[in-house]
């Protein structure tokens, strides 16, 4: 790590900072440079001998066919907030709620036939009868009302600002024209997209990768009127902006049934990622899915015609291009980029099936951050910031090759940073060391097959529905960000996986999340076929790990369908009567880290008085594991990553497989780990905390001690 090598990183330049971009590019090892968002790249720049990519977001950058052809920009469902009727007349004015520089409605005859008008108490569809609309206040006017009783209505409107376009304006108080997003559904802007990109491939003979900001539909985000609630939906899963009049005929062509507006509004709740699927909702995705993949193969075909590179950036309009479904090789996309926070997104852009896996990293050159925390302006700390991400991306880089890593943004404010310029340098070189070990052969990892059941499968692995910052209410993604580096294989599955025979090729079956949603399973547990096959698989042997309210299911005999292999249930009020049985607390020496722990959760309460309790919280098991057959259940009632739980999580992993805690290649202090590549020869130890740490590995040549800087990496070679 001493010496600086070159390749594998990507720099973004900008034009009017040719001096700045060239001796980064130098001094960081950058291959190939990029522009961002709001910059431009110089002849200087271009011509200067580095690969180019070039960024391109294929539906909001033409705003002068979108004003030609309003009625092909893109479109949504938006419902109003209940309206409480006081007189047999109701007035309710649609974009009331919503943020009125994003939404315009469409009026058209095709849209307002697909418009619903509900009474919220009784939660029946008004006639049309009964209701009117106002194209010159924007107002449905309901009749005969029902006193008291609240309505809604659904309606089709028009996107005319574009929502990463949107989110930059007011990041960085830009004063440009507002980009509006178009519509591929429809042939002559599909006909148009191919023309400009062909003219566009055309004109930039030096760029040596068109870099797809996604394709073509942004995830859900509506924003609000009121400053107080200016996030009214977000769901980085949703394919609620793909819908339009010519989308629902052509599904009803398709499918043979026709999709309403309460099937996306879903009683003003939608159907978020986190809420198990239904039958319609599944159908409608597969159908989007594969309009995207017909059209965005078409597209890098044309790139590839010109002798060009085809990557995608796994971000912002990426509905209908998720890595994981069966179809996502059919782009022909060469490489996947995907912006990280944490170490499973990481995970995420490593499995997909594409040549290049690339890591955009953070923090992003902007003055703030997502959260408008000052980054490269007064107050900010952007070492700081890159170290902890760094921290978390780590561990996952030492499980899973990545082939490069790079940064988006505006270079020149990275200028007042001299100690940031240098930490990226430092990362850079390790990164690219860490690199050769994968490309000389396998990580070494434990004999331990751990599979994530939720009713998503593979489609969502490695994720929920967005960043971890997005989703850290749920007890999963704290799951996948502690696997994400463990030594251990990991793969998801669904619950249809489990019914065909998935569980034989599994160590560890976890299952993590709240009743009812997708992630612990909801009405998936209904099914007997399911218990069975978990019940069976863990009497022979397997861990069932359940987290939260795992297999919850109301109306069974037990609340957690697996309450017989865990050795422990939830109370919904209907055992308040029923007693309990005493536990006392166990020791069991080296599992649980000093340090480790989890929220405890209320109506807990032990069904054979067999589950051993390792830990509790106000006299409630928080920690148990119950032997079953020749396996055993585990729960935690909770889980939170740290690097006390995430040693605490293997830990127990390996406890429930009779496997020695002391295993081979794993560091004795939890705020370390560590990884051997075989080939190399090559131990590298990583310090995931602030503090200087000291830690000992058994290796196959003996005990290595090493002390190791805060956030820092040591490399041996053994």
């Amino acid at each position: 790590m001493t010496e600086t090598k070159k390749g594998s990183f990507t720099l973004p330049g900008e034009s009017g900072y040719e001096e700045l971009t060239l001796k980064l590019a130098d001094r960081w090892g950058a291959d190939v440079i990029r522009d961002s968002d709001g910059t431009v790249l110089s002849d200087e720049i271009t011509g200067a001998g580095y690969g180019i990519y070039s960024t391109i977001c294929m539906i909001r950058d033409h705003n002068g066919w979108a004003k030609a052809h309003p009625e092909q920009l893109q479109q949504t469902f938006l419902v109003t907030e209940p309206g409480t009727a006081e007189e047999s007349l109701l007035v309710i004015h649609l974009l009331e709620d919503f943020f009125e520089e994003q939404f315009c409605i469409n009026d058209s005859r095709e849209s307002v036939k697909y418009w619903q008008v509900y009474d919220r108490t009784t939660d029946q569809e008004l006639s049309g009868l009964l209701w009117t609309y106002d194209a010159e206040t924007g107002n449905v006017i309901i009749s005969e009302a029902i006193s008291l009783h609240q309505y809604t209505v659904s309606f089709l409107a028009y996107r005319i600002w574009e929502e990463i376009s949107m989110y930059n304006h007011v990041t960085n108080h830009w004063e440009k024209e507002h980009l509006m997003p178009v519509d591929p559904r429809h042939e002559e802007t599909r006909a148009y997209l191919s023309g400009w990109l062909k003219t566009w491939c055309e004109n930039h003979p030096a760029t040596t990768v068109v870099r797809f900001t996604s394709l073509f539909y942004n995830f859900a985000w509506m924003w609000g009127s009121s400053e107080r609630k200016r996030n009214l939906f977000s769901d980085w899963g949703s394919y609620d902006f793909t819908v339009s009049p010519r989308a629902l005929k052509e599904f009803e062509q398709q499918y043979g049934y026709a999709l309403t507006a309460e099937d996306f509004i879903n009683q003003g709740k939608f159907h978020v990622t986190h809420m198990p699927p239904g039958k319609r909702q599944l159908d409608y995705m597969a159908f989007v899915n594969r309009f995207v993949v017909d059209f965005g193969k078409e597209l890098v075909e044309l790139v590839h015609g010109y002798g060009k590179k085809a990557y995608v950036f796994y971000d912002d309009s990426w509905i209908g291009v998720e890595p994981y479904n069966s179809h996502f090789k059919e782009f022909g996309f060469d490489g996947l980029i995907k912006c990280v926070f944490s170490g499973y997104e990481a995970r995420l852009c490593a499995g997909a099936e594409v040549e290049t896996h690339e890591l955009r990293l953070h923090p992003y050159l902007f003055p703030v951050g997502l959260g408008g925390a000052p980054t490269f302006s007064r107050g900010g700390d952007p070492v700081k910031d890159a170290k902890e991400y760094w921290n978390h991306v780590r561990r996952a880089l030492l499980r899973e090759k990545i082939d490069r890593i790079g940064l988006g943004g505006y270079l020149h404010l990275v200028e007042d940073y001299p100690d940031f310029c240098s930490y990226i340098e430092k990362i850079a070189d390790e990164f690219r060391l860490i690199k050769t070990f994968h490309e000389n052969g396998e990580v070494y990892t434990l004999p331990l097959r751990t599979a994530v059941l939720h009713s998503w499968g593979k489609l969502r692995s490695w994720t929920l529905s967005g960043h971890f910052h997005e989703t850290d209410i749920h007890d999963l993604v704290h799951i996948n960000e502690a696997l994400s580096g463990l030594p251990v294989k990991v793969e998801f599955i669904s619950f249809d996986d489990v019914r065909e025979g998935a569980l034989k090729n599994v160590d560890v079956l976890i299952n993590a999340g709240a009743a009812g949603t997708a992630w612990s399973g909801g009405d998936a547990w209904a099914d007997s076929r399911v218990v069975d096959e978990v019940t069976r698989f863990v009497h022979e042997g397997g861990v069932f790990l359940g987290v939260n309210e795992p297999s919850a299911k109301e109306g069974c005999h037990t609340f957690f369908r697996m309450a017989h292999v865990l050795g422990i249930d939830k109370d919904t009020g209907a055992r308040v009567c029923h007693g309990r049985w005493d536990y006392k607390k166990e020791l069991i020496k080296d599992l649980l880290p000093d340090g480790a722990g989890v929220r405890g959760k209320s109506g807990l309460y032990l069904t054979d008085g067999k589950a051993r309790v390792l830990k509790e919280e106000n006299g409630i098991p928080s920690v148990t594991l119950h032997e079953f057959g020749k396996g055993c259940g585990i729960y935690l009632s909770s889980f939170q990553v740290n690097c006390e739980n995430t040693r605490m999580l293997l830990n127990l992993m390996l406890y429930g497989k009779k496997m020695d805690l002391r295993q081979k290649y794993l560091t004795d202090n939890p705020y370390t780990e560590c990884a051997w590549y075989p080939e190399s020869r090559q131990l590298v130890v990583i310090n995931n905390s602030e503090k200087l740490k000291q830690a000992s590995v058994e290796t196959g040549f003996g005990v290595s001690r090493v002390t190791v800087q805060a956030f820092d990496t040591v490399i041996m070679t053994l």
